[in-house]
């Protein structure tokens, strides 16, 4: 159903119309191609739990008569089945809920509500992708079924496995991963959290095996120490068959944790980031930014071009102008050495920002003084965790030392070179004093920045299609200018934002019905030896009320501690992004995590009262 909706916006004709189509059918493909690739793994799994469930029923049907070759296909044709009927329900189910998702889907898209569309290529899309998916897996039964041995199939659910060892030092490593991984997210900075990035990730997901396939025995085993504990009630017949379960799910445990952090994480990202539109004012503070390179000489026809276009929208505009010199550096205490530096003037900066509408509180550096020109508020944090650089010119050997960073982005970026690198931050240039800059002016490359102000960016998208790219023309092309469109970048940055966060609110719904399908699939599995389990001790005094009870235990623990840890893995990758950002996300990261955790206990609940409800057919 949920591969179907995302279907239905990918060949929606409505969609092709908006400014940013090319970067929203980027985002719907990938979502069809994790969907179909994640589904495919869960729709295996699921298969192979249902067959194992099953085994005793094949040694019976092969003990009276049914051949191999029979048997095999009789369950690829459930398979086909099963698959055409889930095929049909999911099509009529997305037809039924599709308007509603196209609304949601387009308010998260921040375009028009679209129309209800049904397009053949998303019906055959569908039908295509999952009669495939069901045929593959259907032909793959004889990889499920495993042995068809008559003794083993009979046999199967009756026999426990042997008792579960563990590990002391794997126990400790365990502990040791995930306390080290915690402490380098949590004490992570702008500069680090990149180069910590796959370190902790490796150290966290190589924790949390060790956690539930020795941790969590060697806890269970502490526990069955301390007898007043181990002792009290049906605590005995708990604990023993928690480290049991422990052993036996070990690797679906560590799995569910890491698609529940995968989810968390992906849904709190996008939510976070899908803020980030609210600060795209601060980044872009002309609505029109055109900067002409030197020999320029189209500058007077495009800024023209550009002035009737406004008018003939009925967009009022002033412009705003400033010039830019390039200098030769000889030597830098950067790690990158660029070999021209842009420079500004302390006044043209003030008037640009003023201008934009920002208050301005800054002072003019010194002589010998300069500050980093900010391409992008998200830069600043990085900036201001390296140290500050000094430059030599070559000119005439003078040296700039940084000695701030300016509080506003007053060029927007892609319109100057970029400088510094992605582990200290990038930045525009150098703002010096008037007398400096007019000092070094003589005889230095010159290149001018036209700044078009409007009342709302909104009001310029689409301005300017024939001299730039999809709302920008970088100044690295070719081209003897470079220019932005507020308006079209703004579009087009809503829009990706958006489609992000359908993206994750659609993966991650598939994701979180998996883990919670993946324990319940398991746990149907195990069914026939626990209901020999529950008459067995229905006989030896255990009322049925104590019985629910163990099993709620159990199940909570089972259900909640890789929910529980996925938390708090997601957690701390939060606070390290956090590092990383210029504003908060902590509202939109507690936000997801109470959401799922909430949506988590309603789902428990109705597991748990699924499970009880068949293992008391042992009663019947």
């Amino acid at each position: 159903m949920v591969f179907f909706v995302c279907a239905l916006f990918l060949f929606h004709p409505d969609l092709k119309q908006q400014v940013a189509w090319n970067s929203a059918l980027l985002v719907l493909a990938e979502a069809e191609i994790i969907m179909f690739v994640f589904c495919f793994l869960f729709v295996l799994y699921s298969v192979g739990s249902f067959l194992r469930s099953r085994k005793k029923e094949f040694g019976l049907l092969l003990l009276h008569g049914m051949t191999v070759r029979q048997l095999r296909k009789m369950v690829f044709l459930e398979n086909m089945l099963i698959g055409a009927a889930s095929l049909t329900t999911g099509i009529l189910s997305g037809l039924l809920t599709a308007k509603l998702f196209l609304m949601a889907g387009s308010s998260l898209l921040g375009i028009e509500a679209l129309q209800f569309h049904v397009t053949l290529s998303s019906i055959l899309l569908t039908v295509i992708a999952f009669l495939l998916l069901f045929l593959v897996i259907s032909l793959s039964t004889t990889m499920l079924l495993g042995s068809t041995r008559l003794i083993d199939l009979i046999q199967s659910g009756v026999k426990r496995d042997v008792k579960p060892k563990v590990s002391k030092i794997s126990a400790l490593l365990a502990l040791v991963l995930l306390l080290a991984s915690y402490a380098l997210a949590a004490t992570a900075t702008a500069s680090t959290v990149k180069v910590r990035m796959l370190p902790v990730t490796a150290m966290t997901i190589a924790g949390t095996y060790l956690f539930f396939t020795q941790g969590s025995i060697a806890l269970l085993g502490f526990a069955k120490g301390k007898l007043a504990l181990y002792w009290k009630k049906t605590h005995l017949v708990l604990i023993s068959n928690l480290a049991y379960r422990m052993k036996d799910n070990a690797r679906m445990l560590f799995l569910v944790t890491i698609i529940s952090t995968v989810t968390f994480c992906a849904m709190g990202v996008f939510a976070s980031i899908n803020r980030l539109s609210g600060e795209f004012a601060m980044d872009h503070p002309s609505q029109i930014g055109y900067l002409a390179k030197e020999g320029n000489e189209e500058v007077e026809a495009h800024l023209s071009g550009i002035s009737r276009e406004l008018s003939e929208r009925g967009i009022s505009f002033r412009i705003e102008k400033a010039d830019v010199i390039y200098v030769s550096v000889s030597s830098t205490s950067l790690a990158s050495q660029p070999d021209m530096l842009p420079l500004i003037a302390f006044s043209d900066y003030r008037q640009l920002v003023v201008s934009a509408g920002f208050s301005f509180n800054e002072h003019s550096p010194s002589d010998s003084g300069a500050l980093v020109l900010l391409s992008s508020q998200r830069e600043k944090l990085l900036l201001q965790g390296r140290k500050p650089a000094s430059y030599t010119l070559n000119s005439n050997g003078l040296q700039l030392h940084e000695t701030g960073i300016t509080e506003h982005v007053s060029i927007p970026e892609y319109l100057m070179p970029e400088l510094g690198d992605g582990l200290e931050g990038t930045f525009s240039g150098l703002v010096v004093s008037d007398a400096l800059f007019d000092k070094l002016e003589e005889g230095s490359k010159r290149e001018t920045y036209y700044a078009f102000y409007t009342d709302t960016l909104e009001q310029t998208a689409g301005v300017g299609i024939g001299l730039t790219d999809n709302g920008k023309m970088a100044y690295e092309h070719s081209e003897p200018y470079a220019m932005t469109v507020s308006g079209t970048l703004y579009e087009i940055q809503r829009t990706t934002y958006g489609a992000l966060l359908f993206l994750a609110l659609l993966v991650g719904t598939v994701f979180f019905i998996a883990a919670g399908s993946f324990l319940y699939f398991r746990l149907y599995s195990d069914l026939e030896f626990d209901r020999r389990q529950y008459v067995t001790l229905s006989k030896l005094g255990v009322t049925r009320r104590e019985m629910e009870k163990m099993v709620t235990w159990q199940l909570s623990l089972l259900f909640f501690l890789p929910i529980g840890l996925a938390m708090v893995h997601s957690m701390f990758a939060f606070i390290a992004l956090q590092s990383y950002l210029f504003i908060s996300i902590a509202w939109e990261a507690g936000a997801i995590l109470a959401s799922f955790c909430l949506v988590q206990v309603v789902y428990f609940w109705f597991i748990r009262a699924r499970y009880l409800r068949n293992l008391q057919k042992a009663d019947h």
